[in-house]
């Protein structure tokens, strides 16, 4: 399995299954969604921003198939204003390259600086997807079991309603 090893080895140990599923090279959710069509799970849009300070970071999580207005979404999190994040921050917070973004990258965010936002849409899902932390796979999990993976990381998260 490509990815990596830390992941998986944190997912062992948290008797959290898994399918893995390898594909081409999917740096956008539009390419990976080829690969997509015959899994069962909600797939995942995954965004790295900051803060117009620079000072926070946020990994914005949504189904993949919703079109995303920063402005809009500025107004519903409340964090300010937001721009994408750089490749350097990326990998600096989340051990991740552009194209790769996944909320398992927060196994590398040791200072637990980067906030999720997860779409309310979302919870809902029995099972849901995400790359690996490389974009050449997709693993498969149990929403409930990503929900403890989230509470092992010790990030801060909350839902928020992304779109009506």
């Amino acid at each position: 399995m490509r990815g990596d090893p830390g992941l998986y080895r944190i997912l062992e140990k948290l008797e959290i299954e898994f399918d893995y599923y390898p594909h081409p090279e999917a740096p956008t959710v539009e390419e990976a969604a080829r690969h997509w069509k015959d899994l069962d799970a909600a797939h995942c849009k995954n965004l790295f921003f900051r803060n117009h300070k620079g000072n926070r970071h946020y990994l914005v999580i949504l189904d993949y198939r919703q079109d995303l207005n920063i402005r809009d979404l500025e107004q519903r999190l409340k964090q300010g204003k937001l721009s994408f994040a750089s490749p350097k921050r990326l990998k600096r917070y989340l051990g991740l390259t552009p194209g790769s973004v996944t909320p398992f990258g927060l196994i590398n965010d040791t200072e637990k600086h980067v906030h999720l936002f997860l779409d309310r849409n979302l919870e809902n899902a029995e099972h849901i997807s995400f790359h690996p932390c490389i974009n050449t796979a997709s693993i498969v999990v149990k929403y409930r079991d990503f929900l403890r993976f989230m509470d092992y990381c010790g990030n801060s998260w909350e839902y928020v309603k992304m779109y009506d």
